[in-house]
């Protein structure tokens, strides 16, 4: 009997140090299953910073422009996945947009650009964003860079317009 209880104090002290050294679910801190229907409607982009990285580390983002050139950019969402955002200098892109509740803990915002002519399920490139935080009125995406053996973010706010 007492090897029984030693034994069980044993696994019980091995338990409770494995669970207290092991990685946070929340280390990523990203939502998860945030409604569909808190990203629909229309979002302005109203900034973009960054964790981990300097700013000027990276030039280019969505294969569009520079991360700045998106602040003031309007995305319009549509329930059935449609999409278009429009750059301050007038640029515009159609997207198709879905959430993935499937990438572990956390939910993943991910588009695809559309061009004239292309189907959104012969499009085979897009991109995701870890969805940091979405109430349905501000929203907060990450988009993970490697850097080395790390990950860094470059994190853009929106503010829902409409």
């Amino acid at each position: 009997m007492k090897k029984l209880v030693q034994f069980s104090f044993a696994v019980l002290a091995v338990t409770l140090i494995l669970s207290a050294c092991s990685p946070s679910k929340n280390a990523i801190t990203g939502a998860s299953n945030v409604s569909r229907g808190k990203f629909t409607g229309t979002w302005t982009l109203n900034n973009v910073s960054y964790d981990g990285i300097v700013q000027q580390a990276v030039q280019n983002v969505f294969d569009q422009a520079p991360p700045q050139g998106f602040v003031g950019s309007t995305w319009k969402l549509t329930n059935s996945g449609n999409g278009i955002y429009t750059l301050q200098n007038g640029t515009s892109q159609t997207i198709f947009w879905s959430v993935n509740n499937n990438s572990g803990s956390n939910q993943l915002f991910q588009f695809k650009k559309l061009y004239q002519g292309d189907k959104a399920q012969k499009v085979t490139e897009g991109y995701q964003l870890v969805v940091a935080a979405n109430d349905g009125n501000s929203m907060t995406l990450k988009s993970p860079i490697a850097v080395g053996d790390k990950t860094a973010y470059i994190i853009y706010s929106f503010t829902k317009t409409q």
